[in-house]
């Protein structure tokens, strides 16, 4: 398996606050890697770094080979690799269409119907809602359409911010099945969640954050079967 993104002793400050202390990770073709980890932890922080929102200090991010340190989120988009951010960020003016549109910017504008053809055809409530304003949506709708969003640069690569977050439960079920569909059809996925359980029981692999370091790796399996992992995160 072809090794897609690799991450290696990143240090990223915010000010004087020494966020990141030198995370290392991979994520290799085809799989789901979690990073799951408390709140401040420093997840939401490593995964828009990776995706150029913010610059590390020091440490290197490979993507499909190729140095993405300081080249510029928009230009991340355009390599393969999409995020999709916490609190969904929608476009709350716009509509669905308009909002899928934008994240089609970095594609030919010829690909752009069969794209949005195939969001609808995943969340066919969004092809329902195409002419609705977004911030009318509900938060299950909203979290959905961030996804789709996402998914129309044609992402080697989707990284997934607490998609459950403020989700009640079946709509939490309904999302993971989604992320399970994409994988499937052969997306890889980097997924941060609080919730742990059901990342975990999804993933190939897992990363388990500390406050700004990694403090447990292994296989899925492995992670959710670590008593640490279970007294903090699972509940025993």
């Amino acid at each position: 398996m072809a090794t897609l993104l690799k991450v290696n002793d990143i240090h990223v400050y915010y000010g004087s606050i020494h966020a990141i202390k030198g995370v290392s990770f991979e994520v290799n073709e085809g799989e789901i890697v979690t990073l799951i980890g408390a709140n401040g932890a420093g997840k939401s922080t490593t995964l828009n770094t990776v995706a150029g929102l913010l610059r590390p200090k020091s440490g290197s991010i490979t993507f499909d080979e190729k140095n993405i340190i300081g080249i510029g989120a928009s230009k991340v988009v355009g390599l393969g690799m999409a995020l999709c951010p916490e609190g969904r960020r929608v476009f709350q003016q716009m509509t669905v269409k308009e909002n899928l549109e934008m994240g089609g910017f970095t594609r030919p504008a010829e690909e752009i119907p069969a794209s949005l053809e195939n969001v609808f055809q995943r969340f066919p409530r969004l092809k329902e809602r195409e002419k609705q304003v977004a911030g009318t949506l509900s938060g299950g709708e909203q979290q959905m359409l961030a996804m789709g969003r996402a998914l129309m640069s044609k992402p080697k690569l989707l990284m997934l911010d607490e998609p459950s977050m403020g989700l009640a439960p079946l709509l939490v079920e309904q999302i993971f099945n989604i992320i399970q569909e994409l994988h499937e059809a052969g997306t890889t996925i980097l997924l941060v969640e609080q919730n742990a359980q059901m990342a975990l029981s999804i993933a190939d692999r897992a990363y388990v954050l500390g406050t700004g370091s990694i403090t447990i790796q292994g296989s899925a399996a492995e992670v959710l079967a670590d008593d640490r992992v279970r007294e903090a995160y699972l509940g025993g």
